[in-house]
């Protein structure tokens, strides 16, 4: 009897014990990732009354099991559901990190190092990556400087936010390439500006720039030159100014000074000239504004000038006197010459006798004046504001002069049948530009005039090709790349030397460039970096401004990226992860932690990457729920508590048995 009333005890130890464990899994069923515990017991040693007994052949006689008594139960052990995993709970906080799989956070309090399933992280005021609920520093690994690859070292702890990670380094920019449409009716590419191709780029510094690049059609279809405009900063400003210079060419060189391909063609002298092959010599006709420099300001509206011929020859300088008449219009009178025409029947008109008049209204301290058809040569002079003037008549329809009027010679010229003349250059005779410096022209004349220019034009930078039937990239300076090349330093006009270091050379593809019909209107254009048409990376070489950080994104397999203002994202650490043999063994220490012991297994101070076996993964943005199952807990309650009970009544039982043996005594 008192054998059962300790197997009693036994069995009401070992029940409390269950409820503990139960009672623990529900106060913790919204703990983060928490692992519920389960027990198990197992029987107690057995006194044995009697031995087993094997079968007797000589008697017959069969075998006798052993008689054994129990002595109750026991705890055989605690389990954690450790690689059971919990629901998602999901937070939209990006330091929230729940592992998928059986792994484990490594963090550190400063002495060793601890495992969690808590991804509930947090940034300190160091910078580090740490665990809220203890403030623990997440481990993982760092970068390899020389590489700026992950370095997968012993763990240490990740301090994503230093000082160093704050700000992204700007860059100079080393590639570029050209893309687009460069239509062959594009009206900009037949002017002396040509068609404007922008360049935006940085230099090591970080500042802006923009390169200005003037692609002008050539004599030769299908081939244009492209020449360096210039080079502004951000502001706008040329660098020719910002560095008191006098051409963009002491800043940066695009290809040296070429020719384009020569040209012929079979050209007659212009309207109006005439070509002398004894002298060789050009005369062409010209009207008095090409001769008189003063002519167009000087004259009146609706008078016609005849040259006195009895003056000869003219040269610059020279007063030519002019003999005009004609009507100027009552229009012209108002418009040109500020006169107001005034009827005979005007309301206005209080003269006696009533007559027409033009007024010429008071100005800049003259006095008004009233000027009619009687009003003397002088009075019309001073309104006109011109002398010479020897008769004049007024009518319905304006007023007519006759005048002699003096005007100033601008060239050389002569007066031959009736109009002036003058010797031209041998280009202005084919309607060549002669202070075009850029161009070289070879001109062979006929006895007629008619002439074979051969011209080839003087261009700093390189002459682009494409392929005439296909409409695609030929070349550029006899290649797919040319190079904006920047000197060293530069000497200003002052005689001072700036350094230019911090300026790049750009390498600038054009293979992408296409020579297609888009309706006159060009699409060319230049992106920073390489296009990646030969397979690498798309972008490098782009360059940048210096950036600040923006955002910090961890990628699912810790990877832990710093994104910046300027574009760019770095790579700064990955968390690693411990896992263990027997996850089950490791010690729970409280606040979500656990320890490694010697039936879990070690870690050994390096750690994994989760991905590793193809099978575990971060998720961010999330937390790992308790993985409590609380029907699971009730039940288990309700046959803990059935249990308990039974032990309490073989006590109760064992009690009167033994209540009954006293009694025998009586």
């Amino acid at each position: 009897m008192m054998r059962s009333m300790f197997s009693g005890v036994a069995g009401l130890k070992t029940h409390q014990m269950k409820m503990d464990v139960i009672g623990n899994n529900i106060a913790n069923v919204n703990t983060t990732a928490y692992k519920s515990s389960s027990i198990n017991f197992s029987e107690l040693l057995y006194q044995t009354q009697s031995f087993a007994s094997g079968p007797n052949g000589t008697t017959g006689r069969a075998g006798v099991n052993p008689k054994q008594i129990g002595l109750g139960v026991q705890s055989a052990a605690i389990t954690n559901a450790i690689t059971t995993g919990g629901a998602t709970q999901n937070t939209g906080n990006p330091f929230d990190i729940k592992i998928n799989g059986d792994a484990f956070f490594v963090v550190s309090g400063g002495s060793g190092y601890n495992f969690t399933r808590d991804g509930s992280f947090y940034v300190d005021a160091a910078g580090n990556l740490a665990m809220s609920a203890t403030g623990y520093n997440v481990m993982g690994w760092g970068i390899d400087q020389q590489t700026g690859t992950i370095k997968k070292d012993t763990v240490q702890a990740l301090r994503i936010m230093s000082t160093a990670n704050m700000e992204y380094p700007p860059e100079a920019t080393t590639e570029a390439y050209v893309s687009g449409i460069l239509d062959r009716n594009e009206p900009d590419a037949t002017t002396s500006a040509g068609k404007t191709l922008a360049m935006r780029f940085y230099d090591s510094l970080g500042y802006s720039y923009m390169a200005k690049f003037s692609i002008k059609e050539t004599n030769v279809k299908g081939e244009y030159t492209v020449e360096l405009a210039d080079i502004m900063n951000s502001e706008g400003e040329s660098l020719v100014d910002v560095y008191n210079v006098n051409s963009i060419d002491e800043i940066a060189g695009f290809g040296g000074t070429n020719y384009t391909t020569p040209t012929t063609v079979m050209r007659d002298p212009i309207t109006g000239v005439t070509y002398d092959s004894a002298t060789g010599t050009y005369t062409k006709a010209l009207g008095p504004e090409d001769v008189l420099s003063n002519y167009s300001s000087t004259k009146l509206s609706g008078i016609t000038y005849t040259y006195q011929a009895n003056q000869g020859d003219v040269k610059a300088g020279d007063t030519v006197t002019m003999d005009g008449s004609g009507k100027v219009s009552k229009s012209d009178l108002e418009t040109t010459n500020g006169l107001i025409f005034v009827g005979a029947d005007d309301p206005a008109n209080t003269q006696n006798p009533k007559e027409d008049y033009y007024l010429l209204p008071a100005k800049d301290g003259k006095p008004e004046m009233r000027l009619t058809a009687g009003s003397s040569t002088a009075d019309w002079e001073a309104a006109l504001g011109i002398t010479g003037i020897t008769s004049v008549n007024m009518d319905d329809d304006g007023v007519s002069f006759e005048l002699t009027q003096d005007f100033t010679a601008g060239r050389d010229a002569a007066f031959l049948n009736g109009m002036f003349t003058s010797e031209i250059s041998q280009e202005e005779a084919y309607g060549l530009d002669p202070n075009d410096t850029k161009t070289q022209y070879t001109i062979e004349v006929a006895e007629n005039g008619r002439a074979r220019i051969t011209s080839r034009t003087e261009y700093k930078g390189y002459i682009l090709k494409f392929n005439v039937d296909t409409g695609k990239f030929d070349n550029i300076g006899g290649g797919n790349s040319v190079t904006l090349d920047f000197n060293g330093s530069v000497t200003t006009k002052l005689g001072t030397t700036e350094s230019l270091g911090s300026f790049s050379d750009i390498n600038v593809d054009w293979r992408t460039v296409t020579w297609f019909d888009n309706g006159g209107a060009s699409t060319i254009s230049s992106t920073p970096g390489t296009s990646g048409e030969d397979g690498s990376t798309k972008g490098l070489g782009a360059g940048r401004a210096a950036g600040k950080m923006s955002g910090i994104s961890i990628q699912n397999n810790g990877e832990i990226y710093c994104t910046y203002d300027n574009g760019m994202s770095k790579l700064v650490g990955q968390i690693a992860v411990a896992k263990f043999a027997n996850a089950a063994g490791l010690e729970k220490v409280g606040d979500n932690l656990y320890a490694a012991t010697l039936n879990s297994g070690d870690f050994d101070g390096v750690g994994v990457d989760i991905t590793a076996d193809g099978e575990g993964s971060m998720t961010t943005g999330a937390l790992e729920m308790s993985n409590v199952d609380l029907s699971s807990e009730f039940t288990h309650m309700i046959t803990t508590q059935r249990g308990f009970q039974a032990n309490s009544r073989i006590i109760t039982v064992s009690d009167t048995l033994l209540e009954e043996l006293v009694n025998l005594k009586r």
